[in-house]
């Protein structure tokens, strides 16, 4: 951009994947890797405003909310307008942290939506004994095994996770009016069923402002001099430095390498949290 450019700057920052699942490689989103550099794009002193760039099938709904109150507390805090550009998708707790824009803007067929709560698991129980597996199990607390996929579904288990569900579900709905307000034009039973949309019926909804990208739009509303430095960590987007250790190759930490040859319980976490997180992103055909 040039040494003496003196055009306005709106830092940018992506936040791009599950929210609070992690795979080996690829650490989900949370608060506690996206703090720093929340602060340090609201603490820059010149910045007309921030911008961000989200790409998330959700995940965390706990999370979702901690980083959307962080990046809240500090655009009013700070008195900076934030501008939230969606890519692929921004669904359920994905669209719940887009909600902390000011405004929101979608690519055409960016899929938007998807306000509900969702638990998937699986009933096991017949498959290991048809193999001939023994379950053992000891608990303290009559709930403590409530839906364990290796034992029978009970009614008054999937009751109690319903109840659950649906006090999460209102939090998300009302954090949904309270931030879109008179923008929503559809039916609660609509918008809030759990479907989600491509971008144009987003806009149609209220639920986002417009189509735009974040340069289109910034070059609109601070001319085309504005200055977009994205936001990111020494080592990446939200990787931390870490201190090399002995036997690191090829940047696998030997740590990492531990987990996978020596702690098959470990490799299995890892496959199972890639699973989940891949069919997490394969519900909106991604």
């Amino acid at each position: 951009m040039g040494l003496f450019n003196r055009g306005p700057i709106v830092p940018v920052l992506k936040f791009t994947g599950a929210i609070g699942m992690a795979t080996p490689l690829k650490p989900g989103l949370s608060l506690i890797a996206t703090a720093a550099l929340i602060e340090r794009a609201f603490s820059i002193k010149k910045a007309k405003a921030v911008a961000i760039v989200i790409n998330s099938p959700g995940g965390s709904p706990v999370q979702s909310r901690l980083m959307y109150q962080r990046i809240r507390d500090l655009a009013v805090e700070k008195k900076k307008k934030v501008y939230v550009f969606t890519e692929d998708v921004a669904a359920s707790g994905g669209y719940m942290l887009a909600l902390a824009g000011d405004e929101i803007y979608v690519d055409p067929s960016s899929i938007v939506g998807s306000i509900g709560v969702i638990y998937s698991s699986f009933g096991l129980e017949k498959l290991i004994e048809k193999i001939g597996v023994e379950r053992r199990v000891h608990t303290a607390g009559k709930h403590k095994m409530s839906l364990d996929p290796f034992s029978p579904e009970k009614a008054d288990d999937v009751e109690r996770l319903k109840a659950i569900q649906a006090e999460v579900h209102r939090v998300f709905i009302e954090l949904v009016k309270e931030r879109r307000g008179s923008r929503l034009k559809g039916d609660d039973d609509e918008l809030f069923s759990g479907e989600f949309w491509a971008g144009d019926r987003a806009i149609e909804l209220g639920l986002v402002d417009g189509v735009s990208d974040v340069r289109t739009k910034m070059r609109e509303v601070y001319g085309d001099k504005v200055r977009l430095p994205l936001v990111m960590g020494k080592r990446g987007l939200f990787m931390p430095r870490a201190r090399p250790q002995v036997g690191q190759e090829r940047g696998f930490e030997t740590g990492l390498m531990d987990r996978f040859f020596n702690r098959p319980e470990s490799l299995s976490d890892d496959v199972i949290s890639a699973l989940e997180t891949r069919a997490l992103w394969a519900r909106f055909g991604l």
